[in-house]
């Protein structure tokens, strides 16, 4: 299978689609690499936003663009390192557990550029890609207790890590703002990677906290956060998707998502790496940004009241503004 694609000298020349491939042979052209984690480009969260991130500066920048999923965590380092042989400009890896892997890889190759999402690594040529997902999770945890009909709200996260901790503890502080009474029911899938990969384990843990008396349950767990509105729709509840827009996937049963922009966090690094303006050090993401938010669109506009939405957008402001210190998991984590 081909497509075709111009090159410099404007020869039309072919580009091959093989084994998760679209590359173009030219010899001038910026090369990109992406190691995504078990849950892969269709996970519809973390990864696919990644992957779309990527995909946008293939089609508008020109980039030759390759990506490999990460079925067995101590195949990172290997993903890496052959970018890195196969002289790759930048290569990216998606979330924390890539972090030890991109600060070898790095330091044993000084002159490729690296970036990790969700993951810090100080060297000269890494640049480390956080977010504030408390903001975010802060706002959706006053959406949920808008919505609910009692004084319970559920969160489901993956694996039990300080990163999804942190999700927890901002939707719990949302929930408590608007009702202090607010009760949160939490299960985690799993400690292993497994857990964002389960979408069974993940529906059987939401159909018990809706038999419990929750209306809408938070889930921060990738692929396997399929399994909690499919429990949501049996069960005729609400759920409220994470990372990328979720919304669609069951309308009238998504409340909202948690937007967390990695595409365009991996979109601004190619753009940048590419037009030789690559910078080291941690970029973090918020609502000031735009880099977290939650969505409203087509698919849940109805479910959402002019007053839910205007007291959500108030506390937004609000936190811009620092006029609400939204409780961070990390930071309670260090005291």
């Amino acid at each position: 299978m081909s497509l075709l694609a111009k090159s410099t000298t404007h020869i039309w020349i072919p580009l091959f689609i093989s084994a998760g491939v679209l590359f173009s042979p030219s010899l001038y052209a910026f090369k990109v690499g992406l190691v995504l984690d078990k849950g892969g480009k269709d996970d519809k969260s973390f990864n696919s936003a990644a992957y779309q991130g990527a995909t946008k500066a293939q089609k508008e920048l020109g980039i030759e663009f390759k990506y490999v999923e990460a079925m067995d965590s101590n195949a990172i380092e290997n993903l890496h390192r052959s970018f890195a042989r196969k002289d790759f400009d930048l290569i990216i890896g998606i979330g924390f557990a890539q972090a030890e892997a991109v600060r070898k890889i790095a330091k044993q190759f000084p002159d490729k550029k690296f970036a990790i999402v969700d993951g810090e690594v100080k060297a000269t040529n890494v640049r480390s890609l956080l977010f504030e997902e408390h903001e975010g999770s802060f706002l959706v945890g006053a959406l949920a207790a808008l919505k609910t009909h009692g004084n319970k709200v559920g969160f489901i996260g993956g694996m039990d890590i300080p990163l999804i901790r942190r999700f927890e503890m901002g939707y719990k502080a949302g929930a408590e703002k608007i009702n202090p009474k607010e009760k949160l029911i939490s299960n985690f899938i799993g400690v292993t990677g497994d857990a964002w990969n389960n979408p069974a384990k993940a529906k059987e843990l939401a159909l018990a906290q809706y038999n419990a008396g929750v209306d809408v349950i938070f889930v921060a767990a990738g692929a396997s956060g399929s399994g909690v509105f499919d429990a949501a729709e049996e069960k005729k509840k609400f759920a409220i998707g994470v990372d990328s827009n979720q919304n669609w996937i069951k309308p009238g049963f998504i409340l909202t998502s948690m937007l967390k922009r990695v595409d365009i966090a991996v979109y601004d690094t190619i753009k940048e790496s590419k037009e030789n303006h690559f910078r080291s050090g941690v970029f973090r993401f918020g609502l000031k940004d735009e880099g977290i938010d939650y969505a409203v669109d087509q698919y849940n506009e109805k479910l959402i009241t002019p007053e839910m939405k205007n007291k959500v957008e108030a506390l937004k402001s609000q936190i811009i503004k620092g006029q609400i210190q939204v409780p961070d998991y990390y930071k309670r984590s260090k005291k």
